[in-house]
């Protein structure tokens, strides 16, 4: 066999060989897959209970309740165009309070209710951590270049 066909055989058999890892990494992440909603989309859509989703919005004002337990919370999220009533059981992040934005990641159940295997806390562009609260923008830029330097 000449050289030229042994080239071309073996980038034939790379080429399967990579597009049956393709094919084999897609088959073995297709149930890992979790889909984004906001409260809207969420309430039109069909979503069958138990599909592992992730709901996005803001947690409605007024709406965090304590249950008896005292490790669960019940909460709504919103967008404006819909709401979803949200049971979390566990540790909430500092930064999740009323107003503030939340991606909830977990699963619908059959009385309606989205149950959240965890909660991520969103802040705005104005966050400034605890820590560097009562400091001066003169502080802040110090703390951050000598932080920024090796």
């Amino acid at each position: 066999m000449k050289a030229k066909h042994q080239r071309l055989v073996l980038i034939s058999i790379a080429f399967v060989a990579l597009l049956a890892a393709g094919l084999i990494a897609a088959y073995a992440l297709r149930g890992q897959a979790s889909y984004f909603f906001t409260p809207g989309e969420l309430v039109a859509a069909d979503v069958e209970p138990g599909q592992a989703i992730r709901l996005g919005g803001m947690v409605q004002t007024g709406s965090i309740k304590k249950l008896a337990d005292g490790v669960t919370i019940d909460f709504i999220v919103e967008d404006g165009e819909g709401t979803v009533p949200v049971r979390f059981s566990g540790i909430t992040p500092a930064l999740f309070v009323e107003g503030s934005g939340v991606v909830a990641e977990g699963r619908m159940d059959r009385a309606g209710f989205f149950v959240a295997d965890n909660l991520l806390a969103k802040h705005d562009e104005n966050y400034v951590p605890r820590e560097m609260q009562d400091m001066t923008k003169a502080d802040v830029k110090k703390v951050a270049g000598t932080v920024a330097q090796p």
